[in-house]
């Protein structure tokens, strides 16, 4: 006769049980929250996409980065609104750019208590919505976005920035910045890759937060990667640590555990997962209807992105969940 294994179940029996054999924890530790900084505003604006998230000014920024501060929260990520854009994004890396002067702002106030992640692209930045500089057809040219990337990065370090992000899947972007920060004496800035970043329509909210068209109905799928493909993350994954990448992530995350697995298994520096606006807006809205608990779906879907291996997650739950942990 044989009898069922009885162990999985008498240890899920109580509270305490399950508390103490989970194989996964989701902490404040793990979380990086996304912030908007907008040029030119007296006062934070709701961005009706994203309930809940602002875009900030200089000193509701402050005030909000000493609060995350003050839950526990070690990290966020700068995105910069300029009141003007250009064709070659100068406002990316001007020296009083809304983001570096952001930057100086949060250095001043939170020290090395706060890790300051400047997102590197230069869509918000560009009058066309494109990730980099356009040549005479309309199409991203690679190389002169590289030189864009890499004034941007020196401009983010000289600002305060702990770590630079580059989200613009430009190939060899790591390296040339990683170049042009040593060249700037800036040898201790980490390098963020937004290593497997798939040309998703999980982004809508993020381009209302961001004020972000793309000219001519156009799209960014010569440039990040295809939704359909995972083998192809992991080559544009083992250039950007060839390249010099200290930390290394996908977005977006829910959509992608596969990949983000996938990655874990390949590599040996941090690995980020961007939890995406769209993925959160699908949560609020289903959670404001009533059709599910938003908190309990809130901590599934981080622990979801954590069991699938990621060290780190950018979500814009961090304060939600860092006031839940208290």
């Amino acid at each position: 006769m044989t009898f069922p294994d009885r162990r999985p179940r008498r240890l899920r029996r109580t509270p305490a049980l399950r508390q103490l054999v989970a194989e996964t924890h989701v902490t404040t530790d793990d979380l990086i929250a996304p912030l908007f900084v907008r040029e030119g505003i007296d006062e934070p604006q709701p961005i009706a996409s994203l309930p809940g998230v602002v875009q900030h000014t200089r000193e509701s920024l402050r005030k909000e980065v000493a609060e995350l501060a003050g839950l526990g929260v070690r990290a966020v990520v700068l995105f910069g609104v300029p009141a003007h854009k250009d064709e070659v994004g100068t406002g990316a890396f001007a020296e009083d750019g809304i983001v570096q002067v952001a930057l100086a702002d949060l250095r001043h106030e939170v020290g090395d208590d706060m890790v300051l992640i400047a997102d590197l692209c230069v869509d918000e930045y560009m009058s066309h919505g494109h990730c980099g500089v356009l040549d005479e057809q309309g199409r991203v040219d690679n190389d002169a976005t590289l030189e864009v990337y890499a004034r941007a990065a020196v401009a983010q370090a000289n600002g305060g920035a702990t770590i630079v992000a580059p989200s613009g899947m430009m190939d060899g972007q790591v390296g040339h910045i990683r170049s042009a920060l040593d060249a700037a004496g800036h040898t201790d800035i980490a390098i963020l890759a937004y290593a497997a970043k798939y040309a998703s329509a999980l982004y809508g909210p993020f381009r209302d937060a961001v004020d972000v068209q793309i000219a001519d109905g156009g799209d960014r799928r010569g440039y990040q990667q295809d939704p359909r493909n995972a083998r192809e993350a992991l080559v544009e994954v083992d250039e950007d640590v060839d390249q010099g990448a200290d930390i290394v992530m996908v977005k977006p995350a829910v959509a992608y555990l596969d990949v983000i697995a996938d990655v874990r298994a390949r590599v040996d520096v941090p690995v980020a997962a961007y939890h995406v606006s769209g993925e959160y807006a699908m949560l609020k809205a289903a959670a404001a209807n009533g059709w599910i608990d938003h908190d309990a779906v809130a901590l599934e879907l981080l622990t979801s992105i954590k069991r699938a291996g990621a060290d780190l997650v950018l979500t814009y739950l961090a304060r939600w969940f860092a006031e839940q942990a208290r």
